[in-house]
């Protein structure tokens, strides 16, 4: 076991419920085994500007079941730069962190990455991301509560759509992965699910819109992701207002309502788990690694591969959409 004294915790990159739940369970790890957690504010900014102080039981509390981060965060462009890099590992040496915990997205994890091989600070990488897409986990935080939060919009949106007849293009977040968009789809019952890992040109769509016409549909949701490369839900819409002039076409973008809202149980079970694993991580001597779940254990996976490498979308489930919007 690596002694250790003090641990920094920081929430970098975009929001993802369950943020809180895992800042709550990594400062409580470390209380637990005998380490003084030190919160930072703004990820790598307040590492930059020195905005750390110490927390115990009290500082984390009521926060299990809260969207967002309250240690915020922030974009930190002067963390790009080596210069930068060096002032955030002066400031953690200068505040004893013998490790730190970075929980966010492959960008915040490239930034633990750096500091752990330009000034040997350990790092451990906790996946906080509403997309899906990170390498050496089946599930990130935030994403069940995120797919939650978009199929009670599209429930709701289906219930103007029978209504009147209208089809609604619905796009979702997922600029390069349709995790979001492929589950929320076949969750609601979607007509068409369009995501950047499948190539359907606009000629394909059509043609799958006139079966849904011939098969007595009347009103349709489509959801699409927003890196899709069909061309975007409102080139689609005018598209099909050209082609199928008997439609009536709404669009609805979701956008960063996705990010919020109180984590599902399934989430603040996932941050707590991985919250714990990664103050264990530091323990036992790792660095460099991200902790994540497979197959319902906690495994390791090295920084870089979960940069360099994406979870791949289930092409037997792709089938399945297919299948069910029959």
């Amino acid at each position: 076991m690596t002694e250790l004294k003090r641990v920094g915790v920081l929430t970098s990159g975009g929001d993802a419920p369950g943020m809180n739940a895992a800042i709550r369970a990594a400062v409580r790890a470390c209380i637990y085994y005998g380490i003084v957690p030190v919160v930072i504010q703004e990820g790598y900014k307040g590492l930059i500007e020195n905005r750390m102080e110490v927390a115990d039981a009290r500082t984390v509390a009521n926060i299990i079941n809260q969207g967002g981060t309250f240690l915020k965060s922030a974009r930190c462009q002067e963390f790009r730069t080596k210069e930068g890099r060096v002032k955030a590992y002066e400031n953690a040496r200068a505040a004893e962190l013998d490790g730190l915990v970075v929980i966010g997205g492959d960008g915040s994890f490239t930034g633990a990455m750096l500091l752990e091989e330009e000034h040997g600070l350990p790092c451990i990488g906790v996946p906080g991301t509403i997309d899906n897409d990170i390498y050496g986990t089946d599930f990130t935080i935030g994403y069940d509560t995120a797919l939650n939060t978009v199929v009670e919009a599209i429930d709701k949106i289906r219930d103007t759509a029978t209504s009147h007849n209208r089809l609604f293009f619905i796009e979702v977040m997922g600029r390069d992965a349709g995790f979001i968009a492929l589950n929320t789809g076949i969750a609601s019952g979607a007509e068409d699910i369009l995501i950047p890992e499948q190539e359907k040109t606009v000629e394909v769509f059509m043609e799958s819109l006139q079966k849904s016409g011939r098969a007595g549909k009347t009103s349709s949701i489509i959801v699409v992701a927003e890196g899709d490369r069909s061309g975007g839900v409102f080139e689609l819409s005018r598209a099909v207002e050209e082609n199928f002039p008997e439609y009536e076409v709404k669009v609805t973008v979701l956008g960063h309502i996705q990010r919020g809202g109180k984590p599902t149980c399934f989430d603040r079970v996932l941050a707590s788990r991985l919250g714990v694993a990664s103050v264990e991580a530091l323990r036992n001597g790792d660095s460099g690694i991200m902790v994540g779940v497979r197959d319902q254990q906690v495994v390791k996976t090295p920084l870089e591969r979960a940069i360099s490498k994406h979870n791949q979308i289930d092409n037997h489930l792709m089938k399945v959409a297919e299948i069910v919007s029959v």
